[in-house]
């Protein structure tokens, strides 16, 4: 498994389109990209960092 994702790699991950990753780049809201001329490129690490960052702690009901 390569440590690079692709935007359509993330989008399948995220059950979401590759917009929504584009919007929420544009808004500041993303995973940290890599840009290579026109491709973006995203570590799994900060991919991972990212959705932990993102996660709801467990409600205790």
């Amino acid at each position: 498994m390569s440590d690079l994702m692709t935007i359509d790699e993330l989008a399948t991950l995220l059950r979401t389109s590759p917009s929504t990753i584009y919007h929420l780049r544009a808004e500041g809201r993303g995973p940290r990209a890599i840009k290579l001329s026109r491709r973006l490129l995203f570590l799994r690490s900060d991919v991972t960092a990212w959705l932990d960052a993102h996660t709801e702690p467990q409600r205790i009901e």
